[in-house]
């Protein structure tokens, strides 16, 4: 928010006008990073914008994916609660073997997507993986978090990141 501000700065001066509308101010604070979600087909890492979305709906899916994880492994009160759950929503002979299975799925999407990351760039691995799991955007990553790169630079990899997700999801 504070380039918002200094633009509002620049504009009271008569420096320049505004470079970004109230519209994509409020899409980039639902959306986390102001990036297209279409590319020109001719980029390498072009996927179709609706597959994009869904990408990074899959993504921002990941901290409840973590957190059930470890309820699941950790907690004997929730492997309960979940076997129960199976057995509600299904005639399954084997709430055990449901649980194993539902245990290996979420499992399975967390190491998609933190292998996906490190596959991208092992340096912006870390970062990619912020960016597209809890929506922080390239100026927090670099502002806040000190994340040593270029805009463009990043975004390349950014994009990439769902290239590679694509190909394997």
């Amino acid at each position: 928010m504070w380039h918002l501000l200094l633009n509002i700065v620049k504009v009271t001066r008569g420096e320049c006008f505004p470079t970004v509308s109230v519209r994509q101010m409020e899409w980039r604070d639902k959306m986390g990073t102001m990036i297209r979600p279409e590319l020109s087909k001719k980029n390498r890492y072009w996927i179709s914008r609706n597959r994009f979305y869904e990408l990074k709906h899959f993504c921002l899916q990941y901290p409840e994916w973590k957190k059930e994880y470890q309820e699941l492994l950790m907690s004997f009160e929730a492997t309960s609660h979940a076997i129960e759950k199976i057995g509600e929503s299904s005639n399954a002979s084997d709430p055990t073997k449901d649980l194993a299975i539902m245990l290996y799925d979420k499992g399975e999407r967390i190491k998609m997507i933190e292998e996906t990351a490190n596959e991208t760039n092992a340096y912006l691995a870390p970062y990619i993986l912020l960016a597209v799991t809890k929506g922080q955007s390239y100026e927090y990553l670099s502002t806040i978090l000190n994340m040593s790169c270029g805009k463009s630079y990043y975004f390349e990899y950014y994009r990439k990141f769902f290239y590679l997700l694509s190909k394997k999801r």
